[in-house]
C-alpha cells in the first residue's frame, strides 16, 4: 500500500493539494483536521467532490459539509469532560495532579448522500456501527 502525503499550508494551496491528490489516482484520502481544513471545510468538501475523491474527515463538520464520512472523538463529550477538571481544580486540585486522559467517546458519521454521488455502496455491517447516516 503506498500512502502517498499532499499538503496546503493556505487556503489558496488546497486547490493545488486537491488535485495532486486526484492526479495520483488514489482509492481514497484522508483529511486531517486542523486550522485550515476546519475553517474552510465546505471548500475541502468541495474539492473532494469535485476530484471525485473518497475521502474520510476528522470531525462530523466535513461529513454534514457534504463530505463521506468523519470519524473523530466526540467533542461535545471533550468539553463536557473538561468541565469535572476545571470542577477539581477550583476546588484545589493542582493541574499537574490531574491525569491526562484520552479520548474515550467516538463518533463515525456517513453521508450516504455523498457515497451515491461517488458511486459507493457503503456495506451494511459499517452503516449499523454509525452513530449518524446522512441520507
Amino acid at each position: 500500500m503506498a500512502l502517498p502525503i499532499v499538503e496546503a499550508t493556505t487556503a489558496e494551496g488546497l486547490d493545488i493539494a486537491f488535485a495532486s491528490a486526484a492526479a495520483q489516482q488514489p482509492d481514497a484520502i484522508i483529511v486531517f483536521g486542523d486550522a485550515l481544513t476546519f475553517n474552510n471545510a465546505a471548500r475541502v468538501t468541495a474539492l473532494a467532490a469535485e476530484h471525485r475523491l473518497p475521502a474520510i474527515y476528522f470531525g462530523r463538520l466535513f461529513a454534514t459539509n457534504g463530505g463521506l464520512m468523519s470519524y473523530s472523538p466526540d467533542i461535545p463529550d471533550l468539553f463536557f469532560r473538561a468541565g469535572g477538571y476545571v470542577d477539581k481544580i477550583l476546588k484545589g486540585t493542582k493541574p499537574s495532579d490531574l491525569p491526562v486522559e484520552q479520548p474515550t467517546k467516538f463518533e463515525l458519521v456517513i453521508n450516504m448522500k455523498t457515497a451515491k454521488a461517488l458511486g459507493l455502496t457503503v456495506p451494511p455491517s459499517l452503516l449499523v456501527r454509525a452513530d449518524e447516516v446522512i441520507e
